[in-house]
This record gives structure tokens, C-alpha cells and sequence, in this order.
């Protein structure tokens, strides 16, 4: 594994559900819904699309529902909780005082984006750039997102740190080229653990000398 020589010019990447939120079963009750009654014809089709964008998941439905599909989310998303992860907001403070500048990588729309913000005022400030669905063409496994989001950060993505639960996500994390931490909060962690240079169960306790382990 390649070594970071200035580690002032790391960044730390986050994708948003099952990272930073734990919001992962709320969506999986929502797509397995969606998929028993418009039948989208893949198996396990709410685990298969996880960490891809809305664009994506609604090309597997006929083009006549998409939109009573979209405002049938959009309804559950101003209803729902989303909470933080224990130690989140300890590790990104932690990240400002050590100057690593942050940035959330999603696939959620900017609507599903306002209703987080509004549940937790000041999330967004937290992080030096959010990118999301919006502003991508590709949805991940693509690196597109990561690859954005470093260079708005002013880092080489091989510098950079991708917080990860998703299969897909991990695989554009690696595509990126960066170091991948994939947290064991979606998927079994023998099935995560290939796709990533370190496996954590959370950030509780989580700090700047645990990537150093990594990269050393």
C-alpha cells in the first residue's frame, strides 16, 4: 500500500447512510415495499441498489410509476428520523481541530438532503463540501462522486480516507483510489473486508492516529 507522505493533505470522504446515519433499514423497508408492488424483477433488489442514486434505482421500474414512486419517497423522507451515529460528530470534530478538510459523498437527491438538515441543524457545516446526486452523472460503483469531492477539497484521491457501508460504494472508494474504511454497519464483514484497507464497527473512539495505523 502506497503511503501518504503529508498527512496535512489528507481528506476524509463520507458517504451519508449507513455511515454517517442509521438510515439503512428505513430504506430497506421503503425499496423492499416499492418492489413488491411494482415487481422490479431483481432479487434482493433493496440490498442490490444500496449507495446508488434515485435515477438508478427508478430505471428498474416502468417508466409510468417513476413518478408516484419519487413523491412516495419524498413523503416517507419527511417522515422519517434519521439518526447519527454514535462517535460521528466526536470524529468530525476531531478531523477540524487536526485540519483534514471533510466532504459527504451520497447518492440521496438535494430533497432527501434539506429534510436531514433540518433534522440536525448544522450537519452541513461539518463538512467542507457535500456532493450529491445532483451534481453526478455516474452513480457508484462509479469513483465519479469521490473524485469530485477531493478535488473540491483541494486533495489527490490517493491521499483521501472513503467511509463506506455499501458494496457499491466500497468498490468506488477503491475505483477512486483511495484508502477505504468500510464500516460493518450494512454488510457481513467478511463480505466487506476484501473490498476495504480496514473494517470498523463504528467511530466511537475513532481518531486521526487510527488512519495513521492504516497508511503506516
Amino acid at each position: 500500500m502506497q503511503k501518504i507522505k503529508d498527512m496535512a493533505k489528507i481528506g476524509a470522504l463520507f458517504d451519508l447512510d449507513g455511515v454517517l446515519i442509521d438510515s439503512e433499514p428505513l430504506y430497506t423497508e421503503f425499496w423492499s415495499g416499492m418492489d413488491r408492488e411494482y415487481q422490479s424483477g431483481i432479487d434482493d433488489f433493496a440490498a442490490s441498489i444500496k449507495g446508488t442514486t434515485l435515477t438508478h434505482i427508478l430505471s428498474f421500474f416502468p417508466s409510468d410509476v417513476r413518478g408516484e414512486i419519487t413523491c412516495r419517497l419524498h413523503e416517507y423522507e419527511d417522515t422519517i428520523h434519521y439518526p447519527v451515529y454514535p462517535g460521528v460528530m466526536e470524529f468530525l470534530a476531531h478531523l477540524r481541530q487536526e485540519n483534514i478538510p471533510t466532504a459527504i459523498v451520497t447518492s440521496s437527491d438535494d430533497v432527501k438532503m434539506e429534510s436531514l438538515y433540518k433534522q440536525h441543524p448544522g450537519f452541513d457545516r461539518m463538512f467542507d463540501t457535500v456532493i450529491t446526486a445532483s451534481q453526478i452523472a455516474q452513480s457508484k460503483p462509479d469513483p465519479e462522486g469521490y473524485l469530485l469531492a477531493a478535488k473540491s477539497i483541494g486533495c489527490d484521491p490517493r491521499d483521501c480516507f472513503v467511509f463506506e457501508d455499501s458494496l457499491q460504494g466500497l468498490e468506488a472508494g477503491r475505483r477512486a483510489g483511495a484508502k477505504v474504511v468500510a464500516l460493518a454497519t450494512t454488510n457481513p464483514i467478511d463480505v466487506i473486508t476484501p473490498l476495504a484497507d480496514i473494517v470498523i464497527g463504528g467511530f466511537a473512539g475513532i481518531d486521526i492516529d487510527t488512519l495513521k495505523d492504516v497508511i503506516s
